[in-house]
């Protein structure tokens, strides 16, 4: 039957449109193929942007790497000489954005909690398969009729081994929701993606966003010296926002903490949970004391809403009051030859190669490590025990080993692709919650030879250039994306100054290290 409606590819059929913006405009379609009505975003080039194509396929390739609720799903993608422009055909979200949501007041912390775990859970699978989002902000998060929420438009998404689209020294993004380390030309840091989730956390419940000023170089000023004000409604969710907003990238925590503070907070819980790793300085309401930068842009851009503001103008006002910081968070950081690879449209010169060595023991004497009951092999041993008997089985998600307590996810025995969530500490294993669907593989703790464990906390000591750390936490990868997915073993050592870590194969063999430069 004719509609009269227009048809892209002789199968996607126009129904109406659900947004539009400078770049094109989302579709509400009919596939006349799988008879299901799907999302097509039609992104028409600016004037003289030949390069605009490229960011299409750049979003289409990025979608296709994750599989997570909590990410928008990509189809298909038309890309014919019969289309003028390139089309990605997507899953269609039936809600509004976050940015609607907000656009009607303030939201309660618990909420905005639960909100953030999940949009941080499809960060983590992004991050997992070598994706950075680079633009998160409430305007790119839809919210389903469930109220759980979606991240989509990955348009400028940085991918490892992509190379990059723009100039060297521009960086693109929104600048309200930038990190700060960004402006300073590091790039590739799964941090940057944790503050900007901080900064969408802030303005969800405080009812304003913190960094934005009347004129773009003054708001560039006010990130680059990173000083957010109190968050005065935040109530459960202070501690994650003080977490999350420090200038320093390696001195946010790790995801997996913040999950751990965001599952705190959504149960409205105000007691402050024990950080393994501490934050650092905090920056909020705090003017940030540093050393003058060594090295920096002589002229630097950020791309903002097709427009380039150039950062000269603010250079001696706000660049010499932040320090260029290593590239890498000490706790998410890849190794320094995925990291370039992974900044994208920045920066892809190759850096140091990760070394492989072998976790041989040294002459250090382990009895003058400070590693905590856990960190044995006895006392991780003992943890594994009683979380299988509390699990009933020994198939573990990603696990995190402190020296006081350990964080783990086990599937349920009924059904297998969901998975619970457990906490060991003090000798007993409990279940802390629901921790959802399970979409990567598991491993058996119990099958790695614990005994290796003394030699790669030496080989740490030795190799991280952090000879005095205040903090030692190893996280059991089932599956790690830069290892072959391989089960891997990280070994992270930290201090008030920021961190390092090294992965190593089961075995004890030290495949990579990102040390302290």
């Amino acid at each position: 039957m004719e509609t009269g409606r227009t048809t892209v590819d002789g199968r996607f059929e126009l129904i109406e449109p659900l947004g539009s913006g400078g770049m094109g405009t989302v579709w509400r379609a009919y596939d006349l193929a799988l008879h299901r009505e799907v999302a097509l975003k039609e992104v028409r080039p600016a004037e003289g942007d030949a390069r605009q194509r490229e960011r299409v396929l750049r979003e289409a390739r990025a979608l296709a790497r994750i599989n997570h609720r909590n990410v928008v799903a990509i189809h298909h993608i038309v890309d014919t000489p019969a289309e003028q422009f390139p089309w990605i055909v997507m899953e269609l979200v039936r809600g509004r954005s976050l940015s609607d949501h907000l656009a009607l007041g303030p939201m309660h912390p618990v909420r905005a909690a639960q909100i953030g775990r999940g949009l941080l859970a499809g960060l983590r699978a992004a991050h997992a398969v070598g994706v950075l989002h680079r633009d998160i902000k409430p305007a790119n998060v839809l919210m389903r009729e469930d109220d759980s929420p979606v991240l989509t438009d990955f348009g400028i998404a940085a991918m490892e081994g992509n190379d990059g689209l723009t100039s060297t020294g521009v960086v693109i993004g929104s600048l309200d929701y930038l990190a700060p380390e960004r402006l300073s030309g590091i790039e590739g840091n799964p941090a940057s993606d944790l503050w900007s989730l901080g900064m969408l956390l802030f303005t969800a419940v405080e009812g304003y966003q913190p960094m934005h000023r009347e004129t773009s170089v003054a708001t560039l000023a006010a990130i680059m010296q990173g000083v957010v004000p109190p968050a005065r409604h935040a109530g459960p969710l202070s501690q994650t926002l003080q977490a999350l907003l420090v200038t320093d990238p390696d001195h946010r925590p790790p995801a997996e903490v913040v999950d751990h503070l965001l599952a705190h907070a959504a149960q409205g819980s105000m007691t402050p949970v024990p950080l393994p790793h501490p934050p650092g300085a905090p920056t909020i309401a705090t003017r940030p004391t540093a050393p003058a930068r060594t090295s920096s842009p002589a002229r630097r851009g950020v791309l903002v809403g097709g427009s380039l503001v150039l950062v000269a103008a603010v250079a001696t006002a706000a660049v010499l009051l932040w320090p260029r910081t290593g590239s890498g968070n000490a706790a998410e950081a890849q190794p320094s030859t995925t990291v370039t690879a992974e900044s994208g449209d920045t920066d892809t010169t190759d850096t140091d190669s990760p070394t492989t060595t072998s976790a041989a023991p040294t002459s250090a004497a382990r009895g003058n490590q400070t590693t905590g009951e856990l960190l044995t092999p006895n006392g991780i041993r003992a943890a594994i025990s009683a979380l299988e008997k509390a699990t009933g089985g020994q198939q573990f998600t990603e696990t995190t080993i402190y020296p006081a307590f350990v964080n783990t996810g086990a599937p349920l025995r009924d059904q297998p692709k969901l998975y619970d969530e457990y906490t060991y500490r003090n000798g007993k294993a409990t279940r802390s919650g629901a921790g959802g669907e399970l979409s990567d593989k598991t491993v058996a703790l119990r099958s790695i030879n614990w005994d290796i464990l003394p030699a790669l906390l030496d080989a740490a000591q030795s190799q991280l250039g952090v000879p005095h750390p205040t903090n030692r936490y190893i996280i059991v990868d089932p599956q790690w994306t830069f290892n072959d997915d391989k089960p891997t073993l990280r070994v992270y050592l930290s201090d008030d100054y920021g961190g390092a870590y090294l992965a190593a194969d089961v075995d004890g063999t030290v495949v990579s290290t990102v040390p302290r430069k």
